[in-house]
C-alpha cells in the first residue's frame, strides 16, 4: 500500500483490516492486463524499448588518487 493511503482510509474512518484489500482490488485491472499479455505474447511481458539521451559522464574511480 502506498504511504498516504493509509493516512486517507483512516481519515474517511474505513477500518486498517481493509487497507490491504483496498489496496489490491485497485490495482487488479492491471495485473489481469500483464497476466492477459503473458498467456498472448507466450509467457514474456513486452516492454517499450527504453533508449537513454543522457550525455555519458566521465568518472574518477577513487580508489585510484
Amino acid at each position: 500500500m502506498d504511504f498516504y493511503s493509509g493516512f486517507v482510509y483512516k481519515m474517511l474512518g474505513i477500518p486498517a483490516e481493509l487497507n490491504t484489500p483496498i489496496f489490491a482490488v485497485s490495482r487488479i485491472a492491471g495485473w489481469c492486463a500483464h497476466r492477459m499479455e503473458e498467456i498472448i505474447a507466450g509467457d514474456r511481458l513486452i516492454r517499450p524499448a527504453y533508449k537513454c539521451v543522457q550525455e555519458h559522464n566521465e568518472y574518477t574511480d577513487i580508489n585510484s588518487r
